[in-house]
């Protein structure tokens, strides 16, 4: 046989190969992310509204923690400093997403789900672990996005009896919805409200989605005439002890948002863009208010009549569309963006206080580059050790070779993996050695059970086999003893410990073990 030509035909080869050459394309072009402690990274300071205790800023350092590191960045560094601040430390990335994070961090995350003015369910409905992200779906060139969740089983028959009876009614779902607000609409935004959308309809609409037994959100239509902006002034004026906010046109009169503010509201200008929600047509000619950021409106879905006659229900849904002024491609990436960071805020819970985040800023790296460096030598060091130890248990120099190539294309996928979907931080290099150690060990099992049968009449694939059972069992058990802190939510700072820790066993067992079995084989088995 031509061992040579064996190599390059061997599958289990290939795919090793096949592997390395793409995730090395993949580093090139988007690059690793590393670790606050190699790079630096970006402190993005929190202002409390009050001052909390103990107990809560232990739950809003956690919360904010969770939140942060479910949205993708691994590893985030959250401490309270005295009583009303909180210090975000997150590895140097991009500013979009210093900006994705800061306004996750400003989200509240109270979500609620309204039918008729009437609550029919809210965030703490919710089971913990239950969120998921549908990918995004693309029909007729729309793309959706969707987010999942069960509820409790008493929230599900909360819901049953909130929504009995109301068939074909939207049900709006909020994220952070406001309170204590009041809309100031020029009656020119109504107008262009939505194709096929009159007036009088879009108005109707945008009241029906504000009301709430507990407190609605008033919407006052400002007409150019000074009898109307006199109606909106007395409004305001009698309604200043329920109401401190509101959300007002850019092009409302001057004279008007003075007023307000001299009554000691805190008066936010919002656009056109900003100020008009979308519809959706439910029947001809039957319009329905879809979304509204402005008041955190993500999705209103129609209620089916069969979860209106008093079913019990226990898993539920928020969805939406991307803008459809956007490319396809920037469809696509709106749409995972926003399930990923609802997801994250529902999967963090709420705030207990409101909170103002501040001008994030650069901060340099705890241990620096040479840090990073002497870990990567560290590492290869430790594998030539290793190496040579075998070459002198089992007398054969050919070993170093395929122990080291293997070995350090293990080392290469997890860094790769890791670098480019999460952050390569401490806790990841330790899992990285825990997988050297791993990794060695069933090279040494393997090569045990090919030079124990090489004069036997087993075949090279029965002795592999034989090998492989060993070999895949203790790679289950090391990944079933980590996912408990994969998915800990409140232990982010071994993420990364687990997470290098399973990547280098399924990728061990799948990639680069059968390679090395496949060469030593070759050489040593009949």
């Amino acid at each position: 046989m031509n061992v040579k030509n064996s190599y390059i035909t061997d599958k289990r080869i290939i795919v090793l190969v096949i592997v390395f050459l793409a995730l090395a394309l993949l580093d090139v072009h988007y690059g690793l992310h590393f670790g606050i402690e190699f790079i630096g990274g970006t402190q993005i300071p929190v202002t409390l509204e009050q001052s909390v205790n103990a107990t809560e800023m232990s739950s809003i350092i956690s919360t904010i923690q969770q939140r942060v590191s479910t949205f993708g960045l691994k590893q985030v560094t959250v401490e309270g400093v005295g009583s009303d601040e909180v210090y975000v430390t997150l590895p140097s990335v991009s500013s979009t997403e210093i900006n994705k994070t800061a306004s996750i961090i400003d989200s509240q995350g109270h979500f609620l789900g309204i039918v008729n003015g009437i609550q029919a369910i809210n965030g703490s409905s919710i089971l913990p672990g239950s969120i998921g992200i549908v990918p995004p779906t693309t029909i007729n060139n729309t793309v959706g996005w969707q987010v999942s969740f069960f509820i409790t089983q008493t929230a599900a028959t909360s819901f049953a009896k909130a929504v009995f009876g109301q068939a074909n009614k939207p049900l709006y779902m909020f994220l952070d919805r406001p309170s204590g607000t009041i809309i100031l609409l020029n009656s020119s935004m109504l107008g262009n409200a939505s194709a096929g959308v009159s007036a009088s309809e879009a108005e109707a609409a945008m009241k029906n989605a504000l009301a709430y037994n507990k407190q609605p959100i008033p919407l006052i239509v400002v007409y150019n005439n000074n009898a109307s902006i006199s109606a909106a002034e007395s409004y305001i004026n009698v309604s200043k002890r329920s109401y401190t906010q509101i959300f007002a046109s850019d092009n409302l009169p001057s004279s008007l948002i003075s007023y307000a503010k001299s009554l000691n509201y805190t008066v936010k200008l919002e656009s056109k863009a900003n100020m008009t929600p979308s519809f959706t047509e439910v029947s001809v000619g039957n319009f329905s208010l879809n979304t509204w950021p402005l008041i955190g409106l993500l999705s209103s879905p129609e209620l089916n009549p069969s979860i209106t006659n008093g079913s019990v229900g226990d898993s539920y849904e928020i969805s939406g569309a991307a803008p459809t002024t956007l490319a396809y491609a920037q469809k696509l990436n709106y749409a995972t963006n926003t399930s990923k960071t609802i997801a994250s805020i529902l999967t963090g819970g709420a705030l207990p206080v409101q909170v103002i985040v501040g001008t994030p800023t650069s901060i340099p790296p705890t241990l620096g580059k040479s840090s990073l460096d002497i870990s990567i030598i560290a590492l290869i060091t430790a594998i030539v050790l290793v190496s040579i130890f075998i070459v002198i248990r089992y007398r054969r120099v050919f070993l170093v070779g395929p122990i080291l190539i293997t070995t350090l294309l293990e080392l290469f996928i997890i860094i790769s993996v890791i670098g480019l979907v999460g952050t390569i931080d401490l806790s990841a290099f330790a899992g990285m050695i825990a997988v050297v150690g791993t990794g060695v060990d069933a090279q040494i099992i393997i090569t045990d059970e090919i030079l124990s049968r090489k004069n036997t009449s087993e075949s090279s694939k029965s002795i592999l086999g034989n090998a492989f059972y060993i070999v895949w069992a203790d790679a289950l058990l090391l990944i079933i003893a980590m996912l408990p802190l994969f998915f800990s939510t409140s232990l982010v700072e071994v993420i990364g410990f687990s997470e290098s820790t399973i990547i280098g066993a399924l990728m061990g067992v799948l990639v680069t073990r059968p390679a090395y079995g496949a060469i030593v084989s070759r050489h040593y088995a009949n």
